[in-house]
């Protein structure tokens, strides 16, 4: 087994997905543990670290890479699948923004009531029962959470020598803020530039769907991703596989693009795997789907289209890659 570990130092961290050398490559079949920072790249220490003050943009939701896939070239898709996802540390960070969110004025919607208080909340972490500590800032109210760690942010480089921001999300992937990123799953990506580059980051002790507020449990992570390569099989959009479920995913503005797109996706992906022309597949997917919120708060929101395999025959998919790549973190133990 070919395992590699990647500790980034400050300094190391990308802000962009595309336009950044990469900081390694990997062979198709590598385990790659890695660490991630959180969202505000380790600068909210207290709830007196307002993100305003503390962080400096463009300098938010840092991700770890990127990483060169020898062999990976455009029209392939990389397959990652998340061994496990980890806190690394006891407490996780969340807040409220002035602009940004889903129930405040922005930038793009303007609007003339004064922007919301900015507001930190400390969430304490309990590894071992796996639950995180809500605790209200103004009284006493507490409840415990149950931890469902994953990734907010994972994605390749775009294609035509584009870089974007890390907090927009599109078809080489990016903030999509899935709640279905956690550990067991494997998140297909095209493939659009020699060797893939592929990073991720922004960790989540929980996420509730939608990511309201604009910000999860924000955590730094320890993280475990098995890496292939499937030659020759573009993939349009992200898309998510678990042992039970396809996904699609869709990242536009307004929300119903993203929800379009997503549906969409499924809805050819299906006709594809069942030989269903696209009205019985449509109509399939428009019986047996769901369509979990990934976020509405973004640059671009996030749709997820979900349907259970079993629907669809139960057949594989990328040649088989999930259950393979299952099979190689079964025998991956750390080090």
């Amino acid at each position: 087994m070919n395992i590699v570990s990647y500790r980034p130092s400050p300094e190391e961290y990308s802000y962009t997905f595309g336009g950044r050398a990469a900081v390694g490559k990997l062979r198709p079949g590598t385990i790659l543990e890695v660490f991630t920072e959180d969202c505000f790249a380790g600068r909210v220490r207290s709830v007196d670290d307002l993100p305003s003050q503390v962080c400096e943009f463009p300098y938010l939701n840092p991700v770890t890479g990127p990483f060169h896939v020898e062999g990976a070239e455009p029209g392939d898709t990389l397959a990652l699948h998340f061994v496990s996802i980890t806190p690394a540390r006891d407490h996780a960070w969340s807040s409220t923004f002035p602009l940004f969110g889903a129930l405040t004025g922005t930038h793009t919607t303007a609007t003339l009531q004064p922007p919301l208080e900015e507001r930190v909340w400390r969430y304490d972490l309990d590894l071992d029962r796996r639950v995180a500590r809500y605790q209200a800032r103004n009284g006493d109210f507490t409840v415990d959470l149950p931890m469902d760690p994953m990734h907010g942010t994972v994605g390749v480089a775009p294609a035509a020598g584009e870089a974007r921001m890390t907090i927009t999300p599109d078809a080489h992937g990016g903030n999509m803020d899935t709640t279905e990123l956690r550990a067991g799953v494997t998140v297909y990506l095209g493939v659009n530039v020699e060797g893939g580059l592929f990073a991720v980051g922004d960790g989540h002790a929980r996420q509730g769907e939608g990511e309201v507020c604009g910000t999860a449990l924000e955590c730094a992570m320890n993280t475990v991703v098995a890496v292939e390569l499937i030659k020759g099989v573009p993939t349009p959009w992200p898309r998510l596989e678990d042992d039970d479920h396809l996904m699609s995913t869709g990242s536009a503005r307004p929300l119903e693009d993203a929800y379009r797109i997503s549906q969409h996706d499924l809805v050819t992906w299906a006709s594809e795997l069942t030989g269903l022309d696209t009205l019985d597949a449509y109509q399939l997917v428009s019986q047996a789907g769901q369509a979990p919120v990934g976020n509405v708060c973004d640059t671009n929101y996030t749709m997820v289209a979900k349907i259970a395999k079993r629907y669809l025959g139960g057949g594989d998919v990328y040649e088989g890659a999930h259950a393979r790549l299952r099979r190689l973190a079964a025998g991956y133990t750390g080090r």
